[in-house]
């Protein structure tokens, strides 16, 4: 797998892609990658003139985009967005990338109370997947691609709190936690998939370490010049590109080969670069009883009904 790139992806034609957060990063590689093998892309964004320019680009060389809004703190836009798509995709949906993401942010809460990271990361993204289950289910052998990130090891998730309500917070750990909640949720999805014989794959892939805006998004958010200038120093000089964290995603999404609780991620040293393979999730991601409760506090926190129940 190490020399895969993505001229091996195979013929999108007739296939409809939702990807979050597709106006920068990984992201935006992705979209322009399954576009470019002609899938008509839906790029969900917060910012519609942003991701108007993704489309725009994506038009212009004869692919097929349309943005689509979605704020993934606010569950009233998560909603609107999932009823817009029903509208856009009445045939179904075959590929749901969660990939918009916050990382490391200063502590901030969304207009229903919950702390940002894990709201953005996680929350948004899960009722977002329930919501659009039923497109999924249209079509043969789709798949929902959740993205987590090798900082998931190590930090734990608390289910008692996991909007930092009682405990200290801490960017990193909440960081940590939020991408820990995607792997149990993609495991759980799996399962419970798998359980009602639904034609739908639930997969997982990380980036490795990639130049993106992450870095310097956090901290333009603490107002620190010099923290965002170093960030971002950082981020040229030891992230892959964007085009080259893609890959396992992509990969995770379109190869015949993958089956469901398949994780991707790069090939590399400590997995920070490199070609897709397949790789190995913490303990704690693996853990079935968190999982499950993990799913009912996430159905509770959002008051969207799970599918598959």
């Amino acid at each position: 797998m190490a020399k895969w790139t993505i001229t091996d992806i195979p013929d999108q034609s007739g296939r409809v892609a939702l990807i979050t957060g597709a106006n920068s990063g990984i992201g935006r590689a992705t979209a322009f990658a399954l576009a470019a093998r002609n899938a008509t892309v839906l790029v969900a964004v917060r910012s519609v003139d942003r991701g108007a320019e993704v489309v725009e680009k994506i038009t212009s060389v004869g692919g097929r985009a349309e943005v689509l809004e979605l704020d993934l703190t606010d569950l009233a836009s998560v909603r609107r967005a999932a009823s817009e798509v029903e509208q856009r995709a009445p045939e179904g949906l075959d590929l749901l990338i969660n990939n918009a993401g916050v990382m490391a942010t200063p502590l901030k809460r969304t207009v229903e109370g919950f702390e940002l990271q894990f709201a953005t990361n996680h929350l948004g993204h899960a009722a977002l997947t329930w919501l659009l289950m039923p497109r999924l289910r249209l079509r043969a052998g789709s798949r929902v691609v959740t993205v987590s990130s090798f900082t998931h090891k190590g930090r734990g998730l608390d289910l008692d709190d996991p909007n930092f309500d009682q405990r200290r917070y801490n960017s990193g750990m909440a960081y940590s936690q939020s991408k820990l909640a995607n792997l149990l949720f993609m495991f759980e999805l799996d399962r419970r998939l798998r359980a009602e014989g639904a034609d739908v794959l639930s997969v997982a892939a990380h980036p490795g370490l990639v130049d993106t805006e992450l870095a310097t998004n956090s901290a333009r958010m603490r107002a620190s010049g010099f923290m965002e200038k170093a960030a971002g120093l950082f981020s040229r000089t030891t992230g892959q590109s964007a085009d080259q964290g893609a890959l396992p995603l992509l990969y995770a999404a379109t190869m015949a080969e993958v089956r469901g609780g398949d994780y991707f991620g790069p090939d590399g040293v400590g997995e920070l670069r490199g070609g897709p393979k397949r790789v190995a999730t913490s303990a704690e991601a693996q853990s079935i009883s968190d999982a499950r409760r993990l799913w009912e506090v996430t159905a509770k926190l959002t008051s969207v009904t799970p599918d598959p129940a």
